[in-house]
């Protein structure tokens, strides 16, 4: 409750805005991956039994009359069954498999801001401009509904005021997520469509600050740490997207061009710690390719 506590409305509203789109998703890939079937009748297979106990024509019980009868029975109830379990795998390969390519920027939205100061100065924010690397993979369950794990490596600056005041040269932070991501798809049959996502996961964030020193192989300076700290906790995603559709006589491939923008919020250790600088805040702007 102490987490909660600690949020602003709009964190709150996002955070709550995230679980619904997740319950809603799961909630469609479970009402799609157990649709309705008829439970194989037994009723004729136990009148097919009792007619195979018929007298043959020489008067005995369970001669030749009887074999291809309980035969018949034996093969309906076989059949019953792999018409079953075949509707079961034709079921779980209705849903494709996804994956995802993607880079781009990241923005910083200037809110990681705080009134606390190294060296007596209050200032902010603590993260810069970077960019961003995203793979994923997941299962489309809809062509509405795709729910994605995506892995994604950021790479951001660190302000020179900030790293100034460390008394170092050059900084920055790296920040590596394993998150669950579901992609709606709002207008799935349309060549050109929009989408909503979000989600949320595991973040580790690394601070750096280095100081240059001669050199490598090639005469250049190179830069060594001097101070570093990092943090492992849990951040949350909101954003939509744009998506263009390749390939297909009608416009019906399976390839899809995407454009999107996030809004990140990661509950990173506070100023007053000694491995953080207030929580993380960020729009990733990310291109890529779907399959």
């Amino acid at each position: 409750m102490s987490f909660l506590r600690s949020m602003s409305l709009m964190q709150r509203v996002l955070l709550l805005f995230g679980v619904a789109i997740l319950a809603v998703g799961f909630a469609s890939a479970q009402s799609l991956s157990n649709p309705n079937s008829s439970a194989p009748s037994f009723s004729a297979a136990n009148e097919s039994s009792s007619s195979a106990f018929e007298f043959d024509a020489d008067g005995d019980p369970g001669g030749s009359a009887a074999s291809p009868s309980a035969s018949a029975a034996s093969g309906e109830g076989a059949g019953a069954g792999a018409g079953s379990i075949g509707h079961s795998l034709k079921s779980l390969a209705s849903h494709s498999f996804a994956l995802e390519l993607g880079a781009g920027f990241n923005g910083p939205i200037g809110n990681d801001t705080s009134t606390s100061s190294i060296g007596g100065v209050p200032y902010g924010p603590f993260i810069t401009w970077g960019g961003n690397f995203t793979i994923g993979g997941g299962l489309h369950f809809s062509k509405r509904f795709t729910l994605l794990g995506e892995f994604q490596f950021m790479d951001n600056k660190l302000p020179g005021a900030l790293i100034n005041d460390v008394g170092s040269q050059t900084g920055d932070t790296h920040i590596i997520s394993l998150t669950a991501a579901p992609v709606i798809d709002l207008f799935p049959k349309r060549i050109n469509s929009i989408y909503v996502t979000g989600g949320g996961g595991y973040y580790h964030k690394s601070t750096n600050f280095n100081v240059l020193e001669c050199c490598d192989l090639y005469g250049e300076e190179v830069p060594v740490s001097v101070d570093s700290f990092s943090s492992n906790q849990v951040g949350g995603s909101l954003g939509f997207g744009l998506t263009h559709r390749l390939g297909g006589v009608y416009g019906d491939g399976k390839t899809k061009l995407f454009a999107e923008a996030r809004y990140l919020y990661i509950h990173t250790p506070p100023l007053t710690a000694t491995n953080g600088l207030g929580t993380t805040e960020l729009i990733p702007v990310t291109l890529g390719v779907r399959f």
